[in-house]
């Protein structure tokens, strides 16, 4: 039997817009994933330890506030010092289309902005957990 995909849903910073990030989490459990909402103004620390915590294969970090420039570099920062750079971070919510290619440069697997499809974003984690193979 296939273990399902866990997935960790973070707000970071002083976002207090969630509703968008629960619709999320509601999709993805309802396609089988595991689901695990951090709640509201985290930050990238406590994320990063969740995510390591939880084991989860998918780090999913949702922004309104136009922190993503600053937000992004310090997960992956994290996620290098403890060794856990087999986690796909993904991006999600609101932001300019040159942030959008600057984040995948970065390392962000995807970003997926508020208009993308439930479905999309099932198929979307489903496609970058299979690349990426068994850990």
């Amino acid at each position: 039997m296939n273990t399902p995909i866990r997935v960790l849903l973070a707000k970071v910073g002083l976002d207090g817009h969630d509703r968008g990030v629960k619709v999320v989490a509601r999709t993805l459990r309802d396609a089988g994933m595991d689901v695990i909402y951090s709640g509201l103004h985290r930050t990238p620390e406590e994320v990063v330890t969740t995510a390591i915590q939880e084991d989860v294969d998918v780090l999913g970090v949702s922004l309104l506030s136009g922190v993503q420039m600053t937000v992004f570099p310090k997960i992956f920062r994290l996620l290098a010092e403890r060794q856990a750079n087999d986690i796909i971070v993904v991006a999600g919510g609101v932001m300019p289309d040159e942030d959008v290619v600057e984040l995948k440069k970065m390392g962000v697997a995807e970003v997926l902005l508020q208009d993308t499809p439930p479905q999309a974003i099932v198929d979307t984690l489903n496609r970058l957990v299979q690349q990426r193979g068994p850990r």
